[in-house]
This record gives structure tokens, C-alpha cells and sequence, in this order.
């Protein structure tokens, strides 16, 4: 079997979704695991299926051909869940750009990897403003790797003035 990573977007329209799973089923494929959303209008997401090595080029093929639709197909191996610490928190504050790139920057180069990523932008009528919030999941190579990159969080949200709150796990 093949696992192919899809990812999908669209102007938003009733049944999209439906047309995206009925191709899918009538080349035999599972249907995995997705995240899928509305943004400004626009219909975006990825689809992990899995389907037999001898419908991938016929699934793609119909997959390239669904109307309003674009949709990517990588072909991937399934690599086993990754060894090492687990790291997932939240992150709260006035909305600003670079918040993002100052976040996942103190990750990557400490050598984590993002496994989810969900963010978005609120009113925050209290305080007048615009509040980011973002909650994260990454993985390290090792629980001393995983502190170092605590750390280096707590010092970068003091900097730029946001909250952290880590989850226990």
C-alpha cells in the first residue's frame, strides 16, 4: 500500500469535501487522517490516504482533475513515530508580525521539528487590540535537548512579550 500526503485548496463551496472523498473512495483509497479549514474564503487542507501501489497514478490522475480544486500529491514511506521528547504549548499575546518566524526560529535550530501548528488572530475587546495564539507540538531528539529548547522559549516569550503555558506530557 501507498500513503500519499495530499494537500488541497479551493474557493470554499458546499460538497467539497465530499468530492474530494468520493475520488478517493472510487479508486480504493483510506482516507487517514486530515486537517482541513475554511481561510478567508478559500478551502485549504491535507489529506493522508493510503491506497494500493497500482491506483496511485490513476488517483492522482483524478485528483488533478476535480473541478475548482487544486490538489498536490506526495508520494511518502511511512517513517515510524520519532524517538526522542515531546514538547507542546501554547503561545498568547498582542498580535504582531514576526511572532511565528521568532517562535519556530528558537525550534529549528535547536534541531526540533513541528509536528502541528494551529494559530490564529482574535479581537480582544478588554484590551483593544488583536491577540495571536498559537499552540504547538514538536519533537526532540532528547529530553536535554527538549529543556534547552524550553528555556530558550521562556527567555524569547519574555522578549517579545507573549504568554507560554506548556502542556504536561
Amino acid at each position: 500500500m501507498a500513503q500519499l500526503v495530499l494537500t488541497v485548496v479551493g474557493d470554499d463551496r458546499p460538497g467539497i469535501v465530499q468530492s474530494l472523498a468520493h475520488t478517493v473512495a472510487a479508486y480504493g483509497g483510506n482516507w487517514q487522517r486530515s486537517e482541513l479549514a475554511e481561510l478567508a474564503g478559500a478551502f485549504a487542507g491535507i489529506v493522508l490516504v493510503e491506497v494500493a501501489d497500482d491506483a496511485v497514478d490513476a488517483l492522482t490522475t483524478a485528483l488533478a482533475d476535480l473541478p475548482a480544486l487544486r490538489v498536490s500529491v506526495h508520494l511518502t514511506t511511512h517513517a515510524p513515530d520519532p524517538a526522542g521528547s515531546r514538547l507542546t504549548f501554547t503561545v498568547l499575546g498582542n498580535d504582531r508580525p514576526g511572532i511565528v518566524n521568532d517562535v519556530t526560529r528558537a525550534l529549528s535550530v535547536r534541531g526540533l521539528t513541528i509536528d502541528a501548528f494551529t494559530s490564529s488572530v482574535f479581537d480582544a475587546p478588554m484590551a483593544g487590540g488583536t491577540l495571536f495564539e498559537a499552540s504547538i507540538a514538536a519533537h526532540a531528539a532528547s529530553a536535554a535537548v527538549a529543556d534547552d529548547a524550553t528555556a530558550a522559549l521562556e527567555q524569547l516569550a519574555g522578549e517579545i512579550q507573549v504568554d507560554l503555558t506548556f502542556d504536561a506530557s
